[in-house]
């Protein structure tokens, strides 16, 4: 019943644009505090993180006044979403830390209501891959190989295998990118890669 009610927030809330609107209601909120208060404190620390983010990127780029407006402001609206997003991430994991043990301990009789409910996202999350299984191979047999396998690990690898993936995935799209500016455009990205990272060393 609850999930039904806050659909319509839920997904007013997941629209880029009014993310960006509460963002920079918030920093307009905590600008506009007292400097005693908490809001303004927390103001002040986020003014300093960000200057000492502006500061160290002028370190390794080349930044003139346009440029360094449009970082303050950047970094400003970045740390604000990412301390938001780390905000609600934790919430929605202690929320179902808190379902989990209801759930197990069987508080105000909520098992099956939790249970059932999550058996239709394991329904609906299962189904495309029960969809193109083939006739000769057995249901046990596919969801062994592909979902839920008999030594119950996951049938995925673990969290640092994945993040050292996806970290490695971006570098080389960024390296590719830098490549196809240095090639077909007159931009010396190569160069200055390389006069960031220079930079970044100490020489």
């Amino acid at each position: 019943m609850i999930k039904l009610l806050s659909a319509p927030i839920r997904k007013l809330l997941r629209f880029p644009l009014v993310q960006f609107a509460i963002v920079v209601f918030l920093i307009l909120v905590m600008q506009a505090a007292d400097e005693q208060t908490a809001l303004g404190k927390v103001f002040n620390a986020l003014d300093k993180i960000v200057d000492d983010s502006v500061r160290t990127t002028s370190a390794i780029f080349t930044v003139k006044s346009f440029t360094k407006s449009w970082l303050t402001f950047g970094f400003m609206i970045g740390y604000v979403y990412l301390a938001i997003w780390l905000i609600f991430s934790l919430m929605r994991t202690a929320m179902r830390l808190l379902l989990d043990f209801a759930g197990r301990r069987n508080i105000f009789w909520l098992r099956s209501t939790i249970a059932r409910d999550r058996g239709i996202e394991a329904y609906r999350a299962w189904l495309p891959l029960e969809k193109i299984r083939p006739t000769q191979v057995r249901q046990q047999e596919w969801e062994e190989t592909y979902a839920w396998p008999r030594d119950n690990k996951p049938p995925y690898p673990p969290l640092p295998q994945r993040a050292l993936r996806t970290i490695a995935a971006y570098l080389g799209a960024f390296l590719i990118l830098i490549v196809l500016l240095q090639v077909f455009t007159p931009l010396p990205a190569l160069a200055w890669l390389v006069d960031a990272l220079k930079r970044t060393a100490g020489f």
